[in-house]
């Protein structure tokens, strides 16, 4: 008797889980069919700041995603900077190796400091050529800066791989379940999507001290559209030419996953959760957790590794996680 009501308990809870997902893409379907109020363009001096066109390419792969059938499944885009060649490395020999089926994975920087007569420049140089992994673009490389990088990304995306299915923003101090995450995508919408940790209830910071301050200049609203945390965000291909059209229409912010769920907003498309069946677990894990091999086996993400970690957790998750 007990084990047929757990059984029950456990089948109900999945019907709401599913019922509760199904919602959520229903709704993000609607909000996209909506039209949302005509935006103003920004005066050309301000978009200026966040046009693509307004930046050159330093290093580029204008044909690394091939073409038609050819083109990758993921594109995986990770934002990071010059210095940050431990990083890189970390993430070839675990999630982002070239060896994982249907991905692609490619870096994003700016110039580092001292420009393109650097000491660390020419390094960056030599380190692309042995990957063939790195975009560089001729900003200014800084934390500030990271919402010009993220529209530079979007950018490259629909400008050289507009056959992609799907991109993924996703920091370098992020593991990725590339298993998980790819059986998921299978029967995700491919179109009007976009999938992270979502923050509803976001308001900008006044004080003055903080690394996320806001001046009611810069933005003079209370509270923050909905939008998915910057760590790592999926989406479908399809929106990466919208976000970057939208961002013709959004003042510059230094808070780059604000910024693009302002361009959602534009867009009148609505971020959803990712949930895991039967827990409601949020998989898109922003938080640092300490590593467990089954627990991350039914996350898509966990945050804030330094490289000899994420190098040591992939050695072990990569042969043991099908067992879990």
């Amino acid at each position: 008797m007990l084990r047929t009501y757990h059984w029950r308990l456990v089948k109900l809870l999945t019907v709401t889980a599913a019922l509760l997902l199904s919602a959520h893409i229903l709704l993000s379907r609607v909000t996209l069919g909506k039209h949302p109020p005509k935006p103003s363009p920004l005066p050309a001096e301000e978009y200026r700041l966040i046009a693509p066109e307004t930046y050159e390419y330093v290093l580029n792969r204008p044909a690394v995603c091939g073409s038609g059938t050819r083109a990758p499944f993921l594109v995986f885009m990770v934002p990071v900077a010059p210095l940050e060649a431990a990083a890189r490395e970390a993430v070839r020999k675990t999630w982002g190796g070239p060896g994982q089926e249907d991905t692609l994975t490619l870096f994003f920087v700016g110039l580092p400091e001292g420009g393109r007569e650097s000491w660390l420049q020419a390094e960056l140089e030599e380190e692309s050529r042995t990957h063939a992994d790195i975009i560089q673009v001729d900003f200014q490389d800084s934390y500030r800066n990271l919402t010009i990088k993220t529209v530079q990304m979007m950018s490259w995306l629909a400008t050289y791989c507009p056959n992609a299915s799907y991109g993924m923003k996703v920091d370098a101090d992020v593991f990725v379940n590339v298993f998980y995450l790819l059986r998921r995508l299978r029967g995700s919408p491919r179109r009007g999507f976009i999938t992270g940790s979502v923050i509803s209830d976001g308001r900008p910071r006044r004080d003055s001290n903080s690394k996320w301050h806001l001046s009611e200049e810069q933005y003079p609203e209370d509270s923050f559209p909905p939008y998915v945390s910057g760590a790592g965000y999926v989406f479908s291909a399809d929106l990466a030419p919208r976000i970057t059209w939208a961002s013709r229409f959004v003042r510059l912010i230094p808070l780059e996953d604000v910024y693009v769920g302002l361009c959602l907003r534009v867009l009148a498309v609505r971020p959803v959760y990712s949930l895991g069946l039967p827990t409601f677990r949020n998989l898109f894990e922003v938080r640092q957790l300490e590593y467990d091999r089954c627990t991350f086996s039914q996350l898509v993400i966990a945050n804030g590794f330094k490289p000899s970690q994420l190098l040591h957790m992939w050695q072990d998750f990569s042969k043991g996680h099908s067992s879990c």
